[in-house]
């Protein structure tokens, strides 16, 4: 089928490779020419206008977003609206709020627009790999779009579903993140123990390598982990600073509301938030503190 792209970042350009290697048609959107200009060089079609996208896609049209969070999809779908027909698909494959794809759906569906929230998980390796896919909306639009899920997925009846109303897809890929943070921040903390353990000299790329098989804790984010040790044992050239794209936070917000104790992903929430203070107030308070009430010793700079 013919399917509308929007965003030809590194995850997106994949994801219309994966799909023309599949046999779809894929129109591209990017403001980039030289990035349309090389999707159109590998057998799809780029355009540097949404106006030409819409023009390229066959009734009904479905156009997967794949733009920021927050107001640029807003912001997307409001230029498309006047330049598509009743009857057309919009999918948000990004990293939205639910809440937000669950506005979105209610305000396109009275206007006779299907909208469909799939949270997609595979990052710079779903060409190869495929896509994990969580899709959240109504029956029909999702049965219309089920071969291009198959297509993006590791196989047919695999790595996706229809989990349900909208915003469950981008409900069930929050919570996805908010366990990649936990176990992210597993990995850390047991590999940086190992290294400290300077005594035993340990070979952390060596034991990665070897948890691989066999181990309980084996996973794709371990076999990820071990490539990197192997190329940069010391993480050499790496600051410590990690960023959030909101999933985490999210996840923290709603396991609050709804009563449920999430201890794990909200301190490997606030580890991250941590990573980023210059001079941590917080460390030197506790210092200061100590200090005060015992008289311990205090590093000053």
């Amino acid at each position: 089928m013919h399917i509308g792209l929007i965003g030809l970042g590194k995850m997106g350009f994949n994801m219309a490779e994966r799909l023309r290697l599949g046999g779809h048609k894929v129109v591209g959107f990017d403001f980039s020419k030289e990035t349309t200009d090389r999707l159109t060089a590998t057998g799809s079609l780029g355009v540097t206008s949404l106006e030409d996208l819409v023009k390229s896609l066959e009734s009904p049209r479905a156009i997967w977003l794949m733009v920021p969070a927050g107001d640029p999809v807003d912001e997307t779908i409001a230029k498309l609206k006047p330049l598509m027909d009743k009857g057309d698909i919009f999918i948000d494959g990004g990293n939205s709020n639910y809440k937000d794809s669950q506005r979105r759906h209610a305000a396109l569906t009275p206007e006779g627009f299907h909208f469909v929230d799939c949270g997609t998980s595979g990052g710079i390796w779903g060409l190869k790999e495929g896509y994990s896919l969580m899709v959240g909306g109504d029956k029909e639009p999702v049965e219309v779009l089920s071969p291009v899920f198959e297509c993006l997925a590791p196989g047919t009846n695999e790595g996706w579903g229809h989990v349900g109303p909208s915003g469950a897809g981008h409900f069930v890929k929050m919570v996805h993140n908010g366990i990649e943070y936990a176990m992210m921040q597993g990995y850390a903390e047991g590999f940086s123990i190992m290294k400290a353990k300077e005594s035993l000299n340990l070979d952390l790329a060596f034991i990665a390598k070897i948890w691989q098989k066999g181990s309980v804790i084996r996973s794709w984010l371990l076999d990820l982990t071990a490539d990197a040790l192997e190329k940069n044992p010391t993480l050499e050239g790496f600051e410590a600073y990690v960023p959030d794209s909101g999933e985490g936070r999210w996840t923290v917000f709603e396991a609050i509301d709804l009563d449920v104790s999430a201890t794990v992903i909200t301190e490997s929430l606030i580890r991250r938030l941590r990573s980023r203070e210059s001079n941590n107030f917080t460390d030197r308070m506790i210092s200061i503190q100590r200090n005060a009430f015992g008289g311990h010793a205090v590093k000053k700079s």
